[in-house]
């Protein structure tokens, strides 16, 4: 009896340790699991406009977000706009497209191989930041343990772009080995990988944040009330329609139509054959208008006839005096005119 006692005691004994100590692993497994404290090899959460990962990620959802992290390694395109990086140590990285880049993470170092866009970096703690391109690496330094805020900009001529906003930044050439310093406020250019082609540029290397984060709308229910019955009921009454405005009058303008062949897809050929341009026919359609036809009556400006005084009358004085006045040539008249004048007294 004695021994089945303490048989049941060590048994139960054993139990209790074997549940702590799973209680004790779950607990460590939930916590290395949990988003504040990611792998080693997490570099942040991604979000843009319109970009594209590749190689080592993952996702989460966190708050009902689903996030994408990427992972040393990872190889990110930003075809247009932004891409916002969330460092996981603490800070944010923003690219502005269209840029291509990779980036690694080894221990407290992050490296940014640079191929083309404008890197504007946001560095707190004692995470520390080198970009590399073909020619040129750059590495952040942080002035008394404070802050940095740095950008660096590649285009696809070679040209480059410095801005230290906080901090500094050493411009190495990795051919020559030689180096530079870009103090704090500092903001140059190069071209072609060349320092010796340094040179003050205010303003030309930019890079801002532009997008807002998404939010999130929380909606809350609660009980309904007498009021909620009638707006439901006034929701469900049916919409008149409303009668439709008068048609515009059709246009007496000519209508083009193109017909074109159909088209037609086979999965089993490599390059789809193009109809030909010879098959499209272009129909235009117009209305021809009738030809003007006037019927009635003409009518212009009235013409006014003048009236022409009669012919007058000839009064019988008058042909009296004309035959006094017409003389006599007869044979007699003329002798006697001729002795008339040879005894007239004043001859």
């Amino acid at each position: 009896m004695v021994e089945s006692l303490a048989f049941r005691a060590v048994r139960s004994a054993v139990t209790f340790l074997c549940v702590a100590a799973l209680l004790s692993v779950s607990v460590r497994l939930l916590h290395a699991a949990r988003p504040d404290n990611p792998p080693a090899d997490v570099i942040g959460a991604i979000e843009g406009d319109s970009i594209r990962v590749q190689g080592p990620m993952s996702v989460e959802s966190a708050n009902g977000q689903i996030r994408t992290l990427l992972r040393s390694g990872s190889e990110v395109q930003v075809k247009s706009g932004q891409a916002h990086i969330d460092l996981a140590e603490g800070g944010n990285i923003t690219i502005c497209g269209p840029a291509h880049f990779s980036i690694l993470k080894s221990g407290g170092a992050l490296t940014i191989a640079l191929d083309d866009g404008t890197v504007h970096a946001h560095i707190e703690g004692s995470l520390t930041l080198n970009v590399y391109t073909a020619q040129i690496q750059a590495h952040l330094l942080a002035i008394a343990g404070s802050a940095q805020d740095v950008l660096v900009g590649l285009n696809s001529s070679g040209a480059m772009c410095f801005r230290a906003n906080k901090g500094a930044v050493r411009i190495e050439q990795q051919l020559t080995g030689q180096s530079l310093l870009v103090p704090q406020n500092g903001d140059v250019s190069l071209a072609n990988g060349q320092l010796e082609t340094l040179q003050n540029s205010p303003g030309h290397c930019a890079c801002e944040l532009q997008f807002a984060k998404s939010v999130v709308s929380t909606q809350v229910s609660g009980l309904a009330s007498p009021e909620d019955p009638k707006k439901k009921l006034e929701d469900s009454k049916p919409v008149i329609p409303q009668p439709a405005a008068a048609a515009a009058p059709p246009t007496e303008g000519p209508i083009y139509q193109v017909f074109m062949p159909p088209l037609h897809y086979d999965a089993h050929t490599k390059v789809e054959q193009d109809f030909d341009p010879k098959l499209i026919v272009l129909v235009r359609r117009a209305r021809v208008r009738p030809t003007l036809i006037f019927q009635g009556k003409v009518e212009g400006d009235p013409v006014v006839a003048q009236a022409s005084p009669p012919p007058a009358v000839p009064s019988v004085q008058k042909s009296d005096d004309l035959k006094k006045a017409v003389p006599d040539d007869s044979t007699w008249n003329r002798v006697r005119s001729f002795f008339h004048k040879l005894w007239s007294p004043t001859t």
